[in-house]
C-alpha cells in the first residue's frame, strides 16, 4: 500500500531547491546514486539505448525524486530487485492505456490514478513535458520524454515501497 502522497506544494519547493543550488546537489545526487545503487543501476541500464542526453536527464530526475523523499525524512531502505520488478510490472500494465507515446501522453499519465506520490509524478511529468518546452532546456523527443517517465515512475514505485514517513508525519495534501 503506497504512503500518504507528499503535498504538491512541498514536492515541488524540495525539487526546485535542487535546480536552484546545482554545485550543491550536484554533491548530494552523488551520494544518492550510491545510496540506493540497485535502482540507479536499473535506471543507468535502461536509459542507456535512449542515448546520452535522455539517460542523464532521467538520471538527474531519478536523484532529485530521490531528494524529495529524503527532504521530506523519516527512514529509506535500500531497494530491492524484487522490488523493482515489482514496479515494473505495475507501471507496464497501465503502458496498454496510456500509449502511445506521443505529445498528450503526458496527460494521460498525469490522469492514471493508481500512483504512488501522484503529486512527485506530476512534478516529473511538469518538468519533461512543461518546463522543458517553455525553457528549451531539454531536446527530447515525445518517445524519449514518455520513456523517462515511465523508469521514474518505476523508480518511485520502488523507493515509496521502501520509505517509512517520520513518526507523526502528516503533510496536507
Amino acid at each position: 500500500m503506497p504512503n500518504q502522497a507528499i503535498s504538491r506544494e512541498r514536492v515541488h519547493e524540495l525539487a526546485e531547491a535542487c535546480s536552484a543550488d546545482p554545485e550543491g546537489f550536484n554533491v548530494i545526487a552523488t551520494r544518492l546514486v550510491k545510496d540506493q545503487r540497485r535502482l540507479s543501476r536499473f535506471f543507468e541500464e535502461n536509459a542507456e539505448p535512449l542515448g546520452m542526453v535522455p539517460a542523464q536527464v532521467g538520471l538527474y530526475m531519478l536523484t532529485v525524486c530521490q531528494r524529495v523523499f529524503e527532504g521530506v525524512g523519516g527512514r529509506m531502505k535500500k531497494v530491492s530487485g524484487a522490488d523493482i520488478a515489482d514496479a515494473q510490472r505495475k507501471v507496464q500494465a497501465a503502458l496498454p492505456v496510456l500509449a502511445p507515446f506521443d505529445a498528450d501522453f503526458g496527460e494521460r499519465a498525469k490522469n492514471w490514478m493508481d500512483r504512488a506520490q501522484p503529486h512527485l509524478l506530476d512534478e516529473v511529468l511538469w518538468a519533461l513535458y512543461e518546463r522543458g518546452e517553455t525553457e528549451g532546456e531539454m531536446a527530447l523527443d515525445h518517445k524519449q520524454r514518455a520513456l523517462v517517465y515511465v523508469m521514474l515512475w518505476a523508480a518511485v514505485e520502488s523507493l515509496d515501497a521502501n520509505w517509512s514517513a517520520p513518526k507523526g508525519w502528516n503533510d496536507p495534501v
